[in-house]
């Protein structure tokens, strides 16, 4: 029987879970997943903890606790959270000593609404860690303008950072020079960079989501012959910047006091557009150093039917970039592009947030009845 799963880790690709409850810790699944699906890592959002916490039997226990002592939504998404990524950081541990800090990771995000706020940014990363307790947790924090001093402070004070919502190449190459940043000022300021891990998410499948809408506006057979390209173009030529990075003596100095690069992840891997096949932003993206974290249904799909053959990734940026400058011709801008898709995804975390908020409001004022 083949393991296709096991096909894509031997690639290089780190498979990480993009999902995150109760019910999957307590139940084993997400042990299993570990075990039988070659799954290295968890990245969660309010989203992901919104939908967790909406089943009520999972929470039930601690939600009535937390009512009882009167505490505040903002108060009880914290305690719930963190402990929740506390305990997957344990399960992971393992994979994280075996890895040497590489994967094992669990993600927890700051508040959407601190992605514009740098000092926020930064007490909140802060005050996550310190909670978590777990040197495998990530702290995400969105690739704002705002965001890389944040990032960078953080990684600064000790603290391993998913730099998230990175859509253009332009911005990415800053993220990276917020880690590199990072790197050097946390080693003068004396902390062991070789506990240090830092990802960055290259977000996949909202880019042809958009670019595809914008080529059936044009209509032409040219325009129809670009649909689903944009977004694999733009993740390759990513990887193609993260090459150039990190074969700089600039690096070189970090790696050699004991640093590990920041690895590309490739986020929003599932398909939007049902007319594609769902392991497309998986089989196109594979290469040797990058993360790919994927729905449960993604990951499925991947073990059913996909098609590992290798590294799709290197080899031919000038393609990648004529499918970029084909755009451009055909009238939609890539900066366009990228900056529409960064505002939205700020609008989309506020808004799943709310969600949050709303769903632990809900379940302690049943709770207190």
């Amino acid at each position: 029987m083949t393991d296709r799963l096991k096909d894509l880790a031997d690639a290089g690709v780190s498979i990480w879970l993009d999902d995150l409850s109760r019910q999957r810790l307590t139940s084993g699944n997400l042990a299993t997943l570990i075990h039988d699906q070659h799954v290295s890592g968890v990245t969660t959002n309010p989203t992901i903890f919104a939908k967790a916490i909406s089943d009520k039997n999972a929470y039930a226990e601690q939600v009535a606790t937390l009512a009882a002592e009167n505490v505040s939504t903002d108060q009880a998404i914290r305690v719930i959270t963190t402990d929740d990524v506390r305990d997957a950081a344990d399960l992971f541990k393992p994979v994280y000593d075996d890895t040497d800090g590489v994967d094992g990771r669990v993600s927890i995000e700051v508040e959407p609404g601190l992605a514009r706020d740098t000092e926020k940014t930064i007490a909140q990363a802060k005050e996550l860690w310190e909670t978590v307790g777990r040197e495998n947790v990530f702290i995400k924090i969105p690739a704002t303008q705002a965001g890389l001093s944040a990032i960078t402070e953080t990684l600064a004070a000790g603290i391993s950072v998913n730099v998230t919502l990175i859509f253009s190449l332009e911005r990415y190459r800053a993220v990276a020079d917020a880690f590199l940043s990072g790197l050097e000022k946390a080693l003068d300021n004396g902390h062991d960079v070789t506990k240090l891990g830092s990802v960055a998410s290259f977000f996949v499948s909202r880019v042809d989501s958009e670019v595809d809408k914008r080529l059936d506006a044009i209509g032409t057979d040219e325009a129809k012959a670009l649909k689903g390209k944009a977004a694999i173009a733009n993740a390759r030529l990513a990887f193609e910047a993260y090459e150039e990075i990190f074969a700089t003596d600039r690096w070189r100095a970090l790696e050699t006091a004991g640093a590990k690069p920041q690895r590309p992840l490739w986020a929003s891997t599932g398909v939007k557009d049902p007319a594609y096949k769902s392991t497309m932003y998986v089989e196109e993206l594979v290469t040797s150093g990058v993360v790919n974290t994927m729905p449960a249904a993604t990951i499925e799909a991947v073990a059913e039917s996909a098609e590992i053959t290798g590294d799709t990734v290197r080899g031919d940026y000038d393609a990648d970039r004529k499918v970029i400058a084909d755009l451009e011709k055909l009238g939609i801008s890539y900066d366009e592009v990228v900056q529409v898709l960064e505002d939205e995804g700020l609008s989309k975390f506020d808004a799943s947030w709310s969600e949050l908020q709303e769903t632990v409001t809900a379940a302690l004022k049943a709770a207190a009845k």
